[in-house]
């Protein structure tokens, strides 16, 4: 299956942009469980940073990822790497409920720890790694990859910080995903206690963009529900989620989530999005355009002057994972702050939280 039409091993690649000299910045990955760790990797990689370890309880997986990295030594447990004094930053895609704790191990042992999203299935986890943080120093950064890997999505990020729609007002973000072949999906995909839910899980990424792009730093979740339409099969996985949030700077969102991607689209998803500013608005197809081009990352822009598309693959790049180093390197937090990774991160908890579900 090709990486275009199945989500989960999707791992965008870009231009080569390194920030630091070969050698410089070190790091290992570890707990293999989702495929977005190539894209984590890629990322890091492509900033110049170099791949020192991997290690995952499965052979399986540690030979599907040299067969990519070769560079990297195989650790015997994640321990190895821990106390490996040379290694700045471990790079993780664990089981989404065993996030937070590997994040605190790492953490304690004095690196930074990057992990896929979700970060956290419970709000103990979070509260466990602030605490992690706040005596440690160390970094608990996440790959929301639907922003930070999808040029558009970075494209509008600048668009908006620039104020080309004015203040931003509201943000509708749609999340549909794919499930592919659900034989191939591992068993703790369909297990809520272990992927967090719908709303916790694919819908992180959703909250941690309406907070970039509003600017607001809390917010109150006013709806939200789960539901599983078309997997009866299934009992435990949610299929279906939509969530409304008001900001605390008065701004509003709405999300919708969902694993019923049809078959005949011709990518794993139609993730859009539509950023609604007082002087204009903008609309992301992130990954096609549905009817039209079967390639990605078009925006389109309407304001008072007219109406624009902008095709910009290939033309942004990934700077997130460049300011990921450097903040590292610097103890800055130029890629994405503390306080707003956490907050993303609470927020798709208590959406959770609060979901009815619809479904009997």
């Amino acid at each position: 299956m090709s990486q275009k039409a199945d989500g989960m091993s999707y791992a965008p690649q870009g231009k080569p942009s390194p920030v630091v000299k070969p050698g410089e910045f070190t790091f290992a990955a570890a707990h293999l469980d989702h495929g977005h760790i190539y894209g984590q990797c890629n990322g890091l990689l492509e900033a110049g940073a170099a791949l020192k370890w991997v290690y995952d309880p499965d052979p399986k997986k540690v030979e599907a990822f040299l067969a990519k990295y070769p560079q990297a030594k195989v650790a015997r447990s994640l321990d190895e790497i821990l106390a490996d004094g040379a290694v700045h930053l471990v790079a993780a895609a664990a089981i989404p409920c065993d996030r937070g704790p590997i994040g605190c191990r790492v953490m304690e042992a004095g690196k930074d720890y990057f992990t896929d999203k979700t970060p956290f299935t419970t709000l103990d986890q979070l509260d466990a790694a602030k605490a992690v943080v706040a005596r440690t120093q160390k970094k608990y950064s996440v790959y929301f990859s639907e922003r930070l890997h999808v040029e558009s999505a970075m494209f509008a990020t600048e668009l908006v910080a620039g104020g080309a729609i004015g203040r931003v007002v509201q943000v509708i973000g749609l999340g549909p995903h794919r499930i592919g072949n659900p034989a191939a999906r591992p068993a703790w995909f369909y297990e809520k206690a272990k992927y967090g839910g719908i709303l916790c899980d694919i819908g992180s990424h959703q909250f941690e963009q309406f907070l970039t792009f509003t600017g607001a730093t809390d917010a109150t979740v006013t709806q939200a529900a789960v539901g599983n339409f078309n997997n009866p099969d299934k009992p435990e996985l949610e299929d279906f989620g939509e969530a409304s949030l008001l900001g605390n700077n008065g701004t509003s969102n709405y999300i919708r989530v969902d694993w019923l991607n049809p078959t005949g689209l011709s990518t794993w998803g139609d993730g859009r999005m539509v950023i609604l500013g007082t002087k204009g608005y903008i609309e992301l197809r992130k990954y096609v355009d549905v009817g039209r081009d079967k390639t990605g990352d078009h925006v389109y822009i309407v304001d008072d002057k007219g109406e624009q598309h902008l095709e910009v693959a290939g033309k942004v790049g990934f700077k997130f994972f460049g300011q990921l180093i450097l903040d590292c390197l610097n103890r800055t937090e130029k890629a994405m702050t503390q306080a707003h990774t956490f907050k993303a991160a609470e927020l798709c908890l208590r959406a959770q939280m609060a979901a009815r579900r619809i479904t009997p």
